[in-house]
């Protein structure tokens, strides 16, 4: 053997190679690394997005409880107004509602006084015309007895 035509047939061989490698095996490696370094790339941009949004959201979820809060308060200081407008509301009725019964019961207790003014006086007046009968020893007469009380009622008041 030939030491030339040990290295030309090397040389054919290894071009074949080459040529059989670049040819059909180069190609679908370069394109997968080239599709995995896109994904890779797509998913940090997504991981970066997604960072970004939930920043933003994070934002947002502060700044609509900044408002919760601000709209719990507003509602809390209403009711409270309310609460107390009704309370003294509520105070005002009850003081009108109080003086009302202390008015009925001084009317009824003025009403009830004077009938009983009226009884006594006509109590007193049958005493008097009583003693009177007793008195005279006479009985009056009806009509002449009910005028004596009239009048008497009469001088009473």
């Amino acid at each position: 053997m030939n030491l030339n035509a040990t290295l030309i047939v090397q040389i054919v061989v290894f071009l074949a190679l080459w040529w059989f490698t670049a040819r059909f095996v180069w190609p679908p490696i370069t394109k997968a690394l080239d599709e995995r370094s896109r994904r890779i790339a797509e998913g940090l941009a997504a991981a970066d997005k997604a960072r970004s949004d939930l920043v933003a959201a994070e934002r947002r979820v502060e700044e609509e409880l900044k408002t919760a809060r601000a709209g719990a308060a507003e509602v809390r200081g209403t009711a409270e107004k309310q609460a107390s407008g009704l309370i003294e509301q509520a105070r005002q009725e009850a003081s009108a509602i109080i003086a009302a019964a202390r008015k009925s019961a001084e009317d009824e207790a003025e009403l009830a006084a004077q009938r009983a003014r009226e009884e006594l006086r006509e109590q007193v007046a049958q005493l008097a015309v009583a003693g009177a009968a007793r008195i005279l020893r006479k009985e009056v007469d009806a009509a002449r007895h009910a005028e004596l009380l009239a009048n008497l009622k009469n001088e009473l008041r």
